[in-house]
């Protein structure tokens, strides 16, 4: 009902009489009311109100929600709504402003919903409107989340009063474990938690609780006044209803609000309340949900932080715990651990007996998840973990019925998902394409096209099994329920997938900021198949391209439209202005390169080696056809400038040395020659460090293969004069520790030989790839790092005999 209907059905009258909570109200001039206050998403509370509502036969439900969703309601009994699901709401034209209320079928809200539609009752939502909210809270919350964490925790209040210190322990035996008893009165409970709740709510327990912090103090006054505007608002709905005719009203609602709707207050007070409230246009829908997000703060600022066990209290019975312990056991065994019935049965008499020993009425979480680690986990919480993450979390997806309002390119998406045989799933999951195949190729396309529209249902993954080949693309796919706010918030762009993909391309491209920027959009354009964006892309590409001078920006794109001419190939697009704008880019940095890096400090020097090897890899893949061979020519005379000039940092000139040498320009002999001129006494040691950092960082075979080489770089560590060492130590740590294992160790043991290398004042390579992890020897003691030494050391030795001895309780050591 909106405010509205709600004001045709209210006058200016004062309350003739309070609602009684928990109870009818027997006298024959006031609509009888129960009000059922509950907390969010708890088992117990969902199957007492479930009881409550049994026993009470209201005429009419009335439940805490945003009232615009009223006409989505009968979509909650299609067969198709499966929970967890949730209320979306957003500020119309505005997606991003979006809130979430969340429903599982073990939260109580849900239960009274299905009680209502079950028995053909009106059911309504009372709180205040989200128009409202949205409005008071801000963009990106509804005004609850914020109030929610600043008001008391009545829950924490009543176990700290009942002598607890673990308020969720307190409250899951005192409500969630408990099953209703035909033979009691089912409202009692109800009339119980109203009556603590009015205490709570009392000024001498909430100044009690106050902590004297000032800005605190101002939150909980913002937080009060929007708990006042909510509940003067429910007021006020439940007074329509009554003025409507019925007779029997049950309100469902936080156990919080309970005191103030049971309260006698004048229309006028709560009408000055609402009066003048800021509003926006609001448009509301059914979302899947799922129970991991239950598990966060989101929509009631109520998270749980056991969903799936919440679940399964709700749907068990009085045999409940050994029927988990079974899922327990069927899950492990799913991963290879061997658990047996009999591991079932000794877990529940141990769950059993500990509830029993910890004074607990029935056996909680903690009690099932440590007999679970010590009888089916053997102690271990490596398992352990796979149980609370799979079971007591679970990623359980909710579903909507097609009929639930949605954005048009929601609509779309659905359609493609379905053709696709691609199912959202809240459990993340890999998924591996081949391209060469029409299905998996178009799966591709959704996929980049939603990363355009920033909808990242799926990141992209290593392929598994090591396969590089451009024709296989691996994703990792999990579908988390935020992602219908970002598809609402790209529906702007278009009314399909396609349409908006490209939209929002041609968007980007015109207000890109870098010169990368514009080169990845194009490699995505490419990889999500968009060819009506394209052409857009590439001209401001090719401007972009046009007026950046630095070398830096376009090494750094060249790799990304190389990478994008392969991918075009792979999936037969044109890209012939691709490939003309890769050459140009190309000799452009052939041309500027050397002079760009004249004087770069360490930090620009590591930069531009790294864009030395890509920009070396991506010219080598580059099919250029007549012009090939001289486009190559032209960047190894770049290289040949770079390694010869002596204003160029040491690590670029060794870099430059090695990519010559790796692609046949250089032989050996000339490799040996430029390091021996670099390696002279004349070079500063830090500079000669740096060579041999950029020289080697392709890998460190060539040292085990040429012995010369590896005997001028030993050599020239020996030649470092003491106090130069400690600056020039660890670049040669990060030089070696970059070998892989076996050539480090090789290169020790051939420096412990003495087959090369004349050393130095204590120290050698091998000295050096001892300390960055080879098995070189130590010369102190003449031990490599494998733990292998080439002598005894008696006095190391001793010591460990000693400790060994007295371990062993012996009195004596035997030399």
């Amino acid at each position: 009902m909106d405010d509205r209907g709600c004001d045709e059905l209210t006058d200016q009258a004062s309350e003739t009489g309070p609602a009684v909570p928990g109870a009818a109200v027997q006298d024959a001039a006031v609509p009888d009311t129960v009000l059922l206050g509950i907390r969010h998403h708890g088992p117990g509370s969902a199957r007492a109100v479930g009881a409550a509502l049994r026993q009470y036969r209201p005429d009419i439900v009335l439940i805490e929600g945003p009232p615009e969703a009223d006409g989505l309601l009968g979509l909650a009994e299609h067969k198709d709504m499966v929970p967890p699901v949730a209320l979306l709401g957003h500020v119309l034209d505005e997606p991003a402003h979006a809130a979430f209320w969340p429903f599982a079928s073990f939260s109580p809200e849900w239960v009274a919903l299905r009680h209502a539609l079950d028995h053909e009752l009106p059911v309504r939502f009372i709180d205040l409107p989200a128009a409202h909210t949205f409005a008071l809270a801000g963009p990106g919350v509804a005004a609850q989340d914020r109030e929610s964490e600043l008001r008391l925790d009545p829950i924490a209040e009543l176990a700290r009063a009942a002598g607890h210190e673990d308020p969720e322990q307190w409250w899951d035996d005192a409500v969630e474990h408990r099953l209703p008893d035909a033979a009691q009165d089912a409202l009692a409970p109800f009339r119980a938690i109203a009556e603590a709740m009015t205490e709570l709510r009392s000024p001498t327990a909430r100044s009690d609780a106050a902590d004297g912090d000032e800005s605190d103090d101002r939150d909980r006054d913002r937080a009060g006044d929007t708990d006042a505007r909510r509940e003067a608002y429910m007021r006020r709905q439940l007074r329509a209803a009554r003025r409507a005719g019925y007779r029997r009203i049950a309100v469902v609602c936080g156990a919080w609000h309970v005191p103030a709707l049971a309260a006698k207050r004048p229309v006028a007070e709560d009408d000055a309340l609402l009066k003048g409230l800021p509003k926006v246009k609001v448009e509301m829908t059914w979302v899947p949900w799922t129970h991991r997000r239950l598990s966060q703060h989101t929509g009631y600022g109520a998270g749980i932080a056991s969903p799936g066990w919440y679940q399964h209290l709700f749907d068990g019975s009085e045999h409940s715990l050994a029927h988990w312990m079974t899922r327990v056991a069927a899950l492990l065994r799913e991963e290879d651990f061997g658990v047996s019935s009999a591991h079932v049965i000794e877990a529940v008499r141990l769950a059993e007996t500990l509830a029993a020993v910890r004074g607990r009425p029935l056996p909680g979480l903690d009690e099932t998840l440590d007999a679970v680690r010590s009888v089916m986990c053997d102690g271990s919480d490596v398992p352990l973990a796979l149980v609370q993450d799979r079971l007591v979390v679970g990623d359980v997806l909710g579903e909507v019925p097609d009929e639930a309002p949605t954005v048009p390119l929601q609509r779309d998406l659905t359609r493609l998902q379905r053709s696709l045989r691609l199912r959202p799933e809240a459990a993340e999951r890999e998924l591996d394409l081949d391209l060469r195949k029409e299905n998996d190729a178009a799966r591709s396309r959704l996929l980049h096209r939603l990363a355009l529209l920033g909808v990242h249902w799926g990141r992209p993954a290593a392929a598994r099994g090591g396969s590089t080949g451009t024709f296989r693309e691996s994703w990792r796919l999990r579908w988390e329920p935020e992602l219908a706010v970002s598809v609402a918030e790209a529906g702007i762009w278009g009314t399909t997938v396609a349409g908006a993909a490209a939209a929002r391309a041609r968007d980007r491209a015109a207000h890109a900021g870098t010169l990368g920027e514009v080169t990845a959009l194009a490699e995505a354009c490419l990889l999500a198949d968009l060819p009506e964006a394209l052409p857009t892309v590439l001209q401001a590409l090719a401007d972009r391209a046009a007026l950046d001078a630095d070398v830096a920006h376009l090494a750094e794109a060249l790799p990304a439209l190389v990478r994008s001419l392969r991918y075009g190939d792979v999936r037969g697009t044109d890209s012939d202005a691709l490939r003309e704008l890769a050459e140009g880019l190309a000799v452009r940095i052939c041309v500027g390169l050397p002079p760009a890096c004249n004087g770069l400090d360490r930090d620009g020097a590591a930069a531009m080696a790294a864009h030395l090897g890509a920009t070396h890899s991506a010219i080598g893949l580059l099919e250029t056809g007549v012009a090939e061979s001289e486009l190559r020519e032209r960047w190894a005379a770049a290289l040949r400038a770079l390694a010869a000039r002596d204003t160029i940092p040491g690590l670029l000139r060794g870099r430059a040395a090695r990519l010559l040498l790796d692609d046949d320009r250089w032989d050996l002999d000339e490799a040996a020659r430029q390091m021996r001129l670099t390696l002279s006494p004349v070079t500063p040691p830090a500079e000669g460090a740096g060579w041999i950092e950029g020289f080697l960082a392709g890998g460190g075979m060539l040292l085990v293969h040429d012995t010369r080489l590896l005997g001028l770089v030993d050599d020239w560590i020996g030649s470092v004069p003491e106090d130069a060492f400690p600056d020039v130590l660890p670049l040669l740590r990060r030089t070696f520790a970059g070998f892989e294992p076996g050539v480090r160790r090789t290169v020790g043991e051939r420096i412990r030989n003495g087959t090369v290398g004349r050393g130095g004042p204590g120290v050698s390579l091998a000295g050096a790839s001892a300390a960055s992890g080879a098995a070189g020897p130590d010369p102190a003691h003449g031990a490599d790092r494998s733990g292998f030494g080439t002598r005894a050391d008696p006095a190391r030795a001793g010591a460990a005999r000693t400790t060994a001895a007295l371990l062993l309780g012996l009195t004596e050591v035997h030399q």
